[in-house]
């Protein structure tokens, strides 16, 4: 699949998302703007933290990256009232309830001190994903989930926790507002600007969409990528192989010599299909004959 260009990328794209994010003159505006329209209410101060890293415990553990942390200021600017993780999906590739679980508690766990039992003041928290996905399958451009007692429906619980998936190709809730800006997020671009919250913030995407130095990070973004993806492809594949014992040091060597993108995905599905590293040696020279690439 060909690589978007700057252009041609909307704020679903991840990489968009974090140029806005990142931008000092549009990133609060920018964020203000988006939340204050898909949560339907006005959003006082706030300060906007593009790719937020929240390392493990150990180095054994997990940690999470935050695409946006959006925190808002009580009325008290010391205190922190609202936190708004803000994730951008174009991949429907994990379980999104429990990646979201995780994700709450180690958001969560920054904001208690340790020896601090004064639970009362973590401050509420708003998991976003905005998919142009349907995740649940039954067409809502909105799902929100709170906790609620099984026993006694109307007994809320407070916890300050809210999950919301937006989804951009739904058809049924929502207000006009939200799918405008829905759409808009999906599209990014002059013909979706429809009404004054989406045309505002298509100024903000022009400004950053002009700026060379985020056209000089989407050609190192790209780049990154790609050798990214080279690189899960070449673990997936020594992974398959390694289920039949100690791969030889020079196979090792010629598969990380393979660089074009086809030649891999080749080589990784001999790999899933073969019942031997002997087999896949026989075969690897044959299966990348007609890919016209050294072997």
């Amino acid at each position: 699949m060909a690589r978007k260009t700057l252009e041609e990328m909307s704020l679903i794209d991840n990489f968009l998302m974090q140029a806005v994010s990142s931008d000092q003159e549009v990133s609060e505006p920018s964020l203000r703007c988006i939340l204050s329209v898909l949560l339907q209410r006005k959003i006082g101060q706030i300060s906007v933290n593009a790719e937020k890293m929240i390392p493990g415990y150990s180095p054994d553990h997990r940690g999470i990256r935050m695409d946006v942390e959006v925190i808002e200021k009580g009325e008290a600017s010391s205190v922190i009232a609202n936190v708004y993780d803000v994730e951008p999906h174009t991949a429907n590739d994990t379980h999104f309830p429990k990646a979201n679980r995780f994700r709450q508690a180690k958001i969560d766990s920054r904001y208690m001190e340790s020896g601090d039992n004064d639970f009362e003041h973590l401050p509420d928290l708003y998991v976003i994903t905005i998919t142009n996905f349907d995740i649940f399958g039954e067409d809502q451009m909105i799902y929100t989930f709170r906790e609620k007692c099984e026993e006694i429906p109307g007994l809320t619980y407070e916890d300050g926790l809210c999950f919301i998936y937006f989804n951009t190709t739904g058809k049924k809730g929502g207000s006009q507002s939200i799918k405008n800006m829905l759409h808009f997020i999906e599209n990014s671009d002059e013909t979706a600007a429809v009404d004054t919250e989406t045309q505002e913030l298509e100024q903000y995407i022009r400004k950053v969409k002009l700026d060379p130095e985020v056209r000089r990070e989407l050609m190192t973004f790209g780049d990154y990528i790609d050798r990214e993806r080279r690189e899960e492809k070449i673990e997936d594949i020594l992974d398959l192989l390694g289920d039949y014992g100690e791969i030889p040091e020079e196979l090792i060597d010629r598969i990380n010599t393979q660089h074009d993108k086809e030649s891999l995905r080749i080589l990784l599905k001999l790999a899933a299909r073969v019942d031997s590293i002997e087999d896949f040696e026989l075969q690897m020279d044959e299966v990348l004959k007609n890919t016209m690439v050294s072997v």
